[in-house]
């Protein structure tokens, strides 16, 4: 088992997700591999008193694209489409500084109905990565729980694939439960899984509405990488230390729902040996169902499964 390191560069970075994107890196399972990434709009610092943003630039343009700002992607010898990918979320710790833009985003009606201008403002963060604390310029603080927006891989679809949906084999998830010490569970769909990592999170809010987060970039997010060749999966699903997490995406929200209730009582039936009608009581008896996201396309839901609810 080795460790790796990846650093924001015009060869790491990209802003699309494509099984035609050439490998950063090449690891093998059991490896771990230490990002560093860009805040997602690709800032390099915060605003300066002139409103002015100093951005990274020196991209490939024919992976630029108009997403995120992804880092890798990373390529994991001897995976084929049918594993499953485990990425296990070993340490993060965000940058100093951060931002939330609201205003503008909503169709107009919904802006007025709202009580937001339709303009563009934005809360500029100083973040403490130690004490874990966000302290915005009108002196709000809040508490931080840094995580990754982005973890996914492409599909198996020719052609550049953007970055704001979620996928059934990850992408912008935006799930605030996917901190450290958690697992994620992606599908492969392309020979060497080829997965990437950006979108870094100080915090956030189930739905995220206002579309962003703490938009930060990433000091350190160390993750870990094991291929799963006996665990197959139709959509992403998560273990934390609250407990186990299936997802539910598509742009109708009661359909990610539903989603998000099917892939739990599959994995009910794997945990607890149950058919689909005990599955489904005892789901609507100790399962959470949270929105994950509102703000993506594709809007997401995910179904909580906590450690010990059902014995």
């Amino acid at each position: 088992m080795a460790m790796h390191s990846i650093e924001p560069g015009r060869d790491t970075l990209h802003g699309v997700f494509s099984r035609e994107l050439p490998p950063a890196l090449t690891i093998d399972s059991g490896d771990t591999v230490v990002f560093s990434t860009l805040e997602s709009g690709w800032e390099l610092e915060p605003s300066r008193k002139t409103g002015e943003r100093r951005r990274f630039e020196d991209f490939r343009p024919e992976w630029r694209g108009d997403g995120h700002a992804l880092c890798g992607p990373v390529e994991v010898a001897g995976a084929e489409p049918g594993m499953t990918l485990e990425v296990r979320v070993v340490d993060l710790r965000t940058g100093t500084w951060g931002r939330t833009v609201t205003g503008g985003w909503y169709p107009r009606e919904l802006n007025q109905r709202l009580g937001v201008a339709d303009r563009e403002e934005i809360l500029e963060w100083t973040l403490d990565p130690d004490a874990l604390v966000g302290r915005d310029q009108y002196g709000h603080t809040v508490a931080l729980r840094p995580f990754m927006g982005v973890m996914g891989m492409p599909p198996d679809e020719a052609g550049l694939h953007p970055t704001p949906p979620p996928r059934a084999v990850g992408g912008n998830i935006d799930c605030k439960e996917l901190v450290a010490g958690s697992s994620l569970f992606l599908p492969v769909a392309v020979p060497g899984a080829l997965f990437s990592v950006g979108d870094g999170h100080a915090a956030q809010g189930d739905g995220e509405v206002c579309k962003t987060a703490i938009e930060c970039p990433m000091e350190r997010a160390e993750l870990s990488f094991r291929l799963r060749p006996d665990l197959r999966l139709g959509t992403p699903r998560a273990l934390t230390q609250e407990g186990w997490i299936s997802f539910g995406f598509h742009d109708d929200l009661d359909e990610a729902m539903f989603l998000a209730v099917e892939a739990m009582l599959d994995l009910m039936g794997e945990l607890l040996g149950l058919d689909r009608h005990r599955a489904l009581a005892l789901a609507s008896v100790a399962v959470d169902l949270r929105v994950t996201q509102v703000v993506n396309g594709a809007k997401g839901v995910h179904a909580l499964l906590p450690h010990g609810a059902i014995r």
